[in-house]
């Protein structure tokens, strides 16, 4: 990336230049939609998914090099016991991945996805957001920059999920901070906190809230002071997939945030991407409902890992093999009640 002044400029200048859908791949994929066999309209969701596969993927919709990225950090914030897991297990389910011991290696082999793990100088926790900045301009910059290249391997559709104790609480301040509202709003329990953990993690937030107060009008310095590495990368992410049109499919909470700061820089910055499934946490709803976004499935899930957003791409996948596969009614003999009518 070239440094044209302060490294969060030309994050600045990649979003006012985000390229929009491709309306010629859209009307060809409903031209084509039209022809198979099936009552139109009659596959719901999955045409919309199918359609917006053609609008970034800019062609008939195919995944061929479905990519599942997770990213791994640590959080200085996790000393205050907000999480139910102390932050040394960052790195040891980090090393579960890489193992294939893990629920989204299982979700991954079952549809068939790709997986990389990131590990985001886990040694290393970001600041304690609740009395310093997680990380200085030039830190997030950089770990964005380290999200982006993700798209080096040049999947054709990218999920994003995290991994790292203390993450839900750092993902509750953003999202307090871009859409306002008391931290209990968006406090949840978690890795599986009880309601004293719950009030102690909603204190934090409102202690992060008020040490920030001042600086939290631009979303990127939300991500630099209250985020943390795996919320930059995220971001970094879907911002470098949207400069290479390349659809992309948001997980849960803690991804939903990453996604929320791009959303407070540009509502149409998140054009491209898909949300996965609502999970358990509660204060994801409320985020996908500010956002005016639909999550694809309901499943009570709360695990991370990028799980939601990978058994979503396997129903993406299904969307688009049922566009791409499919019999017309001319190839399948098939009479269009359509056609029949003029007779």
């Amino acid at each position: 990336m070239s440094i044209t002044g302060l490294p969060f400029d030309d994050i600045r200048e990649l979003v006012r230049r985000m390229p929009g859908p491709d309306m010629a791949a859209v009307r060809a994929k409903r031209e084509r939609e039209a022809t198979l066999t099936k009552p139109a309209g009659s596959l719901g969701r999955l045409e919309e998914l199918s359609e917006w596969l053609a609008a970034w993927q800019g062609r008939a919709p195919a995944v061929r090099r479905p990519l599942v990225a997770v990213f791994a950090g640590n959080h200085g914030v996790a000393r205050h016991g907000v999480s139910a897991f102390p932050a040394e297990v960052t790195a040891q389910m980090a090393a579960n991945f890489a193992a294939g011991g893990a629920a989204i290696n299982q979700i991954c082999a079952t549809f068939d996805l790709g997986l990389k793990i990131y590990d985001l100088a886990l040694e290393l926790p970001t600041g304690d957001i609740s009395e310093e900045a997680a990380m200085d301009e030039r830190t997030c910059a950089a770990t964005m920059a380290f999200g982006m290249e993700v798209l080096a391997g040049e999947p054709d559709l990218l999920c994003i999920g995290e991994m790292g104790i203390g993450n839900t609480t750092v993902a509750a301040a953003v999202l307090a901070a871009l859409f306002g509202g008391e931290p209990a709003l968006w406090v949840g329990p978690g890795t599986g906190q009880d309601a004293a953990g719950v009030a102690r993690k909603a204190a934090v937030v409102e202690k992060a809230l008020a040490f920030h107060a001042g600086h939290l009008a631009d979303p990127l310095e939300v991500l630099r002071r209250v985020g943390g590495r795996e919320l930059a990368a995220m971001a970094g992410a879907i911002l470098a997939a949207r400069t290479q049109r390349v659809p992309v499919i948001v997980d849960g909470f803690v991804a939903t945030a990453a996604a929320a700061v791009l959303y407070a820089m540009d509502p149409a910055a998140l054009d491209h991407c898909v949300f996965g499934h609502v999970s358990a946490e509660p204060g994801h709803m409320r985020a996908l409902e500010r956002m005016d976004k639909v999550p694809l499935l309901a499943l009570g899930m709360r695990l991370g890992e990028g799980t939601g957003a990978a058994l979503a791409a396997g129903i993406v996948k299904a969307a688009a093999a049922c566009h791409g596969g499919m019999a017309t009614f001319e190839q399948a003999a098939v009479t269009n009640r359509a056609e029949g009518s003029h007779h």
